[in-house]
């Protein structure tokens, strides 16, 4: 019979947690390895306002200058619509076309499956196709290009001041020079800066007397305006290149270019035919700033770079340019439109929700199981999303790129809070009974009591998962933006089964002590308890480190140990040994009444 029960018992056991509770050195070790491998990848993965969605929408832009829209309908757009229209392989959603004075811009909407890659690649086809029935004097040919999300500028730096145009376009090329060498920026533009241009206007009775034509003309500009290498010559034991330059520096160079000798030795110069004017191209884009005409550059990150860490990136080299007066004081440097103010404000609210929520769900959970066990559930929340950062490269695969913090996830996190800590609490409070305060070993508490609820807690965490599976297949852009609430949500709460019969169990049998009578409670040992010491001089040296938030948590924690034990412990105690039995006993008369009736 003693054989039988102990088989029965050793059945009851489950086989990871009982290895894990005889390995419970291992087991804090490991803890402590995912704590600070989930807490250093939690600071530095990239923060972003939105998720990088790149839609497989493709444009095309076509430039034919001196054409009317109709002209540009006939010309260039139904071209490349016809052969649009042929794309096999991907399926094409839409084709929106718009044919202006000058201007041809094609739109074509894919499938949301079909990669952007694969579509672009499509797309590029269907123009080469269409080529040889476009103009051959086609002002700019036709440019394919993939709408993305991260192509939409974080942030405008708007410079301007008591300069003319060409000379702010100067200070602008330096700032765009020193910004596109940070690594996490792909480009900074330029818009409503004025361009040089060198004008040759051409006299035609002149061209005509001279017999000159246009081809000749700009032949020999062609011929003049470049660097020659000259070959390479030793001197001494070194080889120098040669290198003859050719290229103008000012409209005057080009005055006295030869655009026809004859055999006579007559020679027609460029300035007996024409006029040459160093001058700036008409305004192609504009920029104001309270009514002022300015120079901006926008700024464009790189898709799943941190949005927060780029703009302080941009501002510190802006401020390095202006500190080393590499741009004169008088020069007035202003941001705009900067996404990583809200992005930073959004995301610290974010972060304070879910610590607030976390510190609410110890609290309610201290009400009903004890302090003790209150913090072994609580410490699954962190330890949960910690475990989850393990499977990140997993989460890449399913969103079909790289996951960022981004509101989405983070909501994904505070909407699991409440959720992840039911397995936890099943097990906890499992153990605690077997426990009975002490007249069941500890080790054999926490075995059996895993055991006895794995597979009803492995039961109701798949209930809870399977309604999340079908969102990882939502289509639309939709989806694609709503795919990282299931995927995190997923990842995190099988991560919590896993702390619930790995690392709970652990805690639950290093720290389950038999409770104190509350007759023994001295309000203030509390000041001579040295986690309170520990919390209070940590969240003060944190403070002084500059890391305010983990700082005030440490402060939190401090004054939540004195809330408790003043008040919070007296609240507790009454909650459990009598408000708790009488809703109990109450209940217990509903059902028997409802069981029983008036019978």
């Amino acid at each position: 019979m003693k054989l039988a029960d102990s088989i029965a018992k050793k059945f009851k056991e489950f086989g990871p947690t009982s290895w894990s509770i005889d390995n419970r050195t291992a087991i804090y070790i490991i803890a402590m390895l995912i704590s600070l491998f989930g807490y250093f990848r939690f600071i530095n993965l990239p923060k972003e306002q939105f998720p990088d969605v790149v839609v497989p929408t493709i444009s095309i832009t076509t430039v034919y200058v001196g054409n009317s829209p109709k002209d540009i309908e006939n010309l260039v757009t139904r071209p490349i619509e016809k052969q649009l229209k042929g794309i096999g392989g991907a399926k094409v959603n839409k084709i929106t076309s718009t044919s202006q004075t000058d201007y041809s811009l094609i739109v074509v909407e894919f499938d949301t499956d079909v990669k952007t890659d694969i579509a672009k690649q499509k797309v590029k086809d269907a123009v080469d196709k269409a080529k040889p029935n476009l103009p051959a004097d086609l002002t700019s040919a036709p440019d394919v290009q993939e709408f993305s999300l991260s192509e939409i500028p974080i942030m405008y730096v708007n410079i301007s001041g008591d300069y003319d145009g060409m000379k702010l376009k100067k200070y602008a090329d330096k700032i765009q020079d020193r910004v596109e060498e940070l690594p996490s920026v792909t480009r900074a533009e330029i818009v409503g800066a004025p361009e040089r241009e060198i004008q040759v206007n051409v006299d035609p009775y002149r061209m005509t007397a001279a017999k000159i034509s246009f081809m000749d003309i700009e032949n020999a500009i062609v011929r003049e305006n470049m660097d020659i290498t000259g070959g390479q010559v030793e001197v001494g034991n070194m080889k120098r290149t040669l290198r003859i330059k050719g290229q103008f520096k000012q409209a005057a160079d080009m005055q006295n270019i030869v655009v026809r000798s004859s055999a006579r030795g007559a020679s027609v110069y460029l300035r007996d035919v024409a006029q040459v004017i160093d001058t700036i191209k008409d305004n192609e884009s504009y920029a104001r700033l309270n009514g002022k005409n300015v120079v901006t550059l926008n700024i464009v990150k790189r898709a799943g770079e941190n949005l927060i860490t780029t703009a302080d990136g941009v501002k510190e080299v802006i401020a390095s340019l202006q500190s080393k007066n590499e741009l004169p004081k008088d020069l007035k440097v202003v941001f705009t439109g900067d996404q990583s103010k809200g992005t930073r404000t959004s995301f610290n609210e974010l972060i304070n929700t879910i610590i607030i929520g976390f510190v609410l769900v110890l609290l309610i959970l201290m009400f009903f199981m004890g302090v003790t066990n209150a913090f072994f559930v609580a410490l699954s929340v962190p330890l949960s999303v910690f475990v989850a950062f393990l499977f990140l490269p997993l989460a890449d695969a399913i969103v079909g790129g790289s996951v960022t913090l981004n509101f989405i996830v983070l909501f994904a996190l505070l909407f699991g809070l409440g959720i992840i800590v039911d397995d936890a609490i099943v097990v906890i409070e499992n153990t605690h009974r077997i426990f009975d305060n002490g007249k069941v070993p500890i080790i054999q508490s926490a075995k059996e009591a895993a055991g006895e609820v794995f597979i009803p807690v492995l039961a109701g965490t798949a209930t809870t998962l399977a309604p999340f599976f079908p969102l990882l297949f939502w289509k639309g852009i939709i989806g694609k933006f709503m795919i990282y609430l299931p995927t995190m949500l997923i990842l995190t709460l099988a991560a919590s089964l896993i702390v619930a019969f790995i690392f709970n169990p652990v805690f639950a049998v290093s720290f389950m002590k038999p409770e104190e009578p509350m007759s023994t409670h001295h309000k203030k040992a509390v000041f001579r308890s040295k986690w309170w010491w520990v919390f209070t001089i940590g969240g003060i040296l944190v403070h002084l480190t500059g890391f305010h938030g983990t700082a005030n948590f440490l402060l939190l924690m401090a004054v939540l140990m004195v809330f408790y034990s003043y008040l919070l412990k007296g609240w507790i105690h009454h909650f459990q040994h009598h408000t708790l039995p009488s809703l109990m006993s109450r209940y217990e008369k509903l059902l028997r009444w409802l069981l029983v009736g008036t019978r």
